[in-house]
């Protein structure tokens, strides 16, 4: 399926979406559909799970809206469905005071899972910047992220980029510590 028919975002609206959305399984699997169409048995087999509970999380992303069947085939009398992404992207709301970040916290149980000898890139800069210095740098950083995602081949291997750019709550001062 060509990726030009897609919507560009499917925006996050409800709670039962965003529960789809902030399951780790769902979020690995809408990670298989990201660049191609496929089955429950190759969905299965890509993120490690079997049939029947791949089909139970595909079902309840279908039902939120995030995923959709764009092909059927017969196959020895059963229809096979191809399912793919809603969208290209996914814009999720953003967390309430003192919720978790569901894409952040997503991202790391990814980076905790991948291989420990496999090439990584880890980083984290803590900056003082302007308001002009980080609206651009956040700019930079799409950019960035949206160049090489046009670059993005099926074919090749998986990888995963995730950044954040925010600003810190403020610290609160011990007691007793001086300025």
């Amino acid at each position: 399926m060509p990726t030009d028919d897609l919507p560009e975002t499917f925006h996050v609206t409800t709670d039962e979406q965003l529960r789809a959305v902030s399951n780790l399984t769902r979020h690995r699997i809408m990670a298989v559909l990201r660049f191609e169409p496929a089955t429950i048995t190759q969905i299965a087999q890509r993120v490690g799970l079997a049939k029947g509970s791949s089909s139970y999380h595909v079902r309840l992303l279908e039902r939120a809206g995030l995923v959709k069947v764009v092909r059927t085939r017969k196959v020895r009398g059963v229809t096979e469905r191809y399912y793919a992404m809603a969208a290209r992207s996914i814009e999720l709301p953003d967390p309430g005071p003192g919720q978790p970040d569901m894409l952040l916290r997503n991202a790391v149980a990814d980076l905790e899972a991948s291989p420990v000898d496999g090439e990584r890139h880890v980083r984290m800069a803590h900056l003082r910047l302007t308001e002009e210095q980080f609206a651009q740098l956040g700019a930079e950083l799409q950019a960035l992220a949206d160049e090489y995602q046009e670059l993005s081949d099926p074919s090749l291997p998986d990888v995963s980029l995730a950044f954040a750019l925010f600003r810190p709550a403020p610290r609160e001062q011990a007691d007793g510590d001086s300025k």
